[in-house]
Parts: structure tokens; C-alpha cells; sequence
């Protein structure tokens, strides 16, 4: 656990932050590689990037804050909802967000909304990846109690008292990492229409997540539905949207390269 990456003069730089921005440097890099590969220009992807940026980021803490609303900020100074580098994003937000930020810059520009989603999806599970790293240095979406060989230890000082947990930050992580090439070997070789690699993604995110939710044990008590967490419940409307997009998009006529 490091929240503090470095400091810069008197002012400490947020491990989390630093995570948050090499997940849009290294989804950036990639998406922009990948957009070669079916003739977009690399400007559009950078563009929609900024746009994805302040979407997810406004999106991802609008639905923090009113979800921890009474428990975290309700007696704490105002000023404290847009403290972003102190944690506290729900992702599900953040991909409504940026889903529709990007959306509405791509519509403007008159640009392929569903090719550039495709160029993306990969993209966009390579910077959860770093995201749950940035959860793991922050102490935050920690796993509960275990007497596995892989658990892990925060400090005495934290929630878990020092107690050994699962890593789901880890499991999170690696679970991004495994749908990111999966996904980018299916936009290289497998892809039949626009939108089909975006459609998997919010499937196979929405199991994936699921899976690395069942070891959480971070919720207060009322996240927790029938054994059910918050983000399992999100998940299942993810799943259906995604599921629902393959269906509506295959349908559609063949992509042109």
C-alpha cells in the first residue's frame, strides 16, 4: 500500500492519479496502433480519448459521491466531492460517462461510432488494469479475509487491521489483463461487424467483474443485496446491453474496412 506515489515540493502526487493516467496513456498508445489496422486517423482517437477522459472521470465520481453520499461526504466541506486524487470512482459510471461523451463527439464529428468503439474496447480493459493497480496502492476495493498462500497484508493501520485478504485488486487486474488480448486478438482476426469486439467487451467485463466481486470485502452492509454486491447487480444490465448490441449490430450491414 503506497497512496503517495511522490511528491512535488509540498505536494503529494496520489498513487491512484498516476495509475489513472498511465491507464489513458497506454490506452491511448494502443487504441491509436489499432485504428492503423482498419484505416481510422489517429487524431479522432486522440480527440475522443479527451472526451472519454472527462466522461468516465465525471461520470465515474458523480455516481461515487451520490452513492457514499451520507456515509463519506455528507459532514465533510463541499469542496471535498471533487477530490478525485483521493480515490473514490465507481467504474460502471465511469463507463456510462465516457460511453456517453463518446458517443456524442463521434455523432458530432459524423465519425464511425461503432468502428472506434471496437478500436477501444481493448483499450478500455487495459486501463482497468492499471485502474485496480492504482486500488491496490490506494488500500481501497480490498478482499475479505483468507488464509490463502497469495493473500496479502495492509498495514495494522488499515480497514483490515492488518488482517490477511484476498487481493481482488490483483484478481481485478488480471482478469482485465487476460479480456484486453483477448479482445485485441479478436479486433485482428476474428472481427465480422462494427461493434462486435465493444458488444463482448461489455459481456465478458460483465462476468469477469462479477467473478473478482465475490471476494470483495470492502461493501458496507447496505451495498450488500442478498449476497449480492452493488457492481454484480450493475453487471447484469451491462451483460444485457452488451448481449442485445452483438444481436443489433450483427444485423446490420458487413463492416467496411
Amino acid at each position: 500500500m503506497h497512496p503517495i506515489a511522490f511528491n512535488l515540493g509540498s505536494y503529494p502526487v496520489h498513487s491512484y492519479g498516476v495509475m489513472m493516467a498511465l491507464a489513458f496513456l497506454a490506452g491511448l498508445v494502443t487504441a491509436t496502433r489499432r485504428a492503423r489496422l482498419v484505416n481510422v486517423h489517429a487524431d479522432i482517437i486522440a480527440d475522443v480519448t479527451l472526451w472519454l477522459m472527462v466522461g468516465g472521470i465525471v461520470g465515474a465520481r458523480v455516481v461515487y459521491v451520490t452513492t457514499y453520499w451520507k456515509t463519506q461526504f455528507a459532514d465533510q466541506p463541499f469542496s471535498e466531492v471533487f477530490m478525485v486524487q483521493h480515490g473514490g470512482l465507481v467504474y460502471y459510471g465511469g463507463l456510462i460517462g465516457s460511453s456517453l461523451a463518446g458517443i456524442a463527439y463521434l455523432t458530432w464529428k459524423k465519425a464511425p461510432v461503432w468502428k472506434i468503439g471496437d478500436i477501444l474496447a481493448p483499450s478500455i480493459a487495459l486501463g482497468s488494469m492499471f485502474g485496480r493497480i492504482g486500488c491496490l496502492l490506494n488500500g481501497c476495493c480490498y478482499g475479505y479475509a483468507c488464509d490463502l498462500p497469495w493473500a496479502i497484508h495492509f498495514p495494522a493501520t488499515h480497514e483490515t487491521e492488518g488482517k490477511a485478504v484476498h487481493p481482488t485488486e490483483i484478481y481485478d487486474a488480471l482478469l482485465n489483463l487476460i479480456l484486453y488480448l483477448g479482445l485485441a486478438w479478436l479486433f485482428r482476426h476474428r472481427r465480422k461487424f462494427d461493434g462486435q469486439i465493444f458488444a463482448i467487451y461489455l459481456m465478458v467485463y460483465a462476468i469477469f467483474r462479477s467473478i473478482a466481486e465475490a471476494f470483495r470485502g470492502d461493501y458496507p452492509v447496505d451495498h450488500i443485496h442478498g449476497g449480492i454486491t452493488s457492481a454484480q447487480l450493475l453487471s447484469i444490465p451491462m451483460f444485457i446491453v452488451g448481449v442485445g448490441l452483438y444481436v443489433w449490430l450483427s444485423r446490420r450491414p458487413v463492416l467496411k474496412r
